[in-house]
């Protein structure tokens, strides 16, 4: 409880758009989707308070199109959970503009695309 207690100060003093933002259009549903892709209760707090801006990202827009991508370069399921998990502001990530051309850089000099997904997920 006290994690938590923390965890809500931590994104109040750093976040206080979360005032401004809806309840029904933005917070309810990014919390949703993180269980959904298999993060805890635990790691919500955690994840939240670490990166408190994911409480402004729209689930369609913005989540769901980074996690297919790296779904779709060969990230497993349980491998995103854990790199939401611990890495959340890989989620802030231009996927046009810093994921997608980096992963293509690597591509490009060499990696194979095996290495490449074990690299995003370690």
């Amino acid at each position: 409880m006290a994690l938590v207690l923390r965890s809500v100060r931590k994104v109040v003093s750093s976040y206080s758009r979360i005032f401004r933002s809806s309840l029904d259009e933005y917070l309810k549903p990014i919390v949703q989707w993180l269980t959904e892709v298999g993060i805890s209760d635990d790691q919500i707090a955690r994840v939240i308070a670490r990166y408190p801006s994911l409480l402004s990202y729209s689930v369609e827009a913005k989540l769901k199109p980074t996690v297919q991508w790296l779904l779709d370069i060969g990230v497993g399921e349980a491998q995103v959970a854990k790199m939401i998990a611990t890495f959340p502001s890989l989620l802030g990530c231009s996927l046009e503009g810093k994921l997608k051309p980096t992963v293509q850089w690597l591509l490009d000099i060499g990696v194979g695309e095996a290495q490449v997904a074990k690299m995003i997920a370690t």
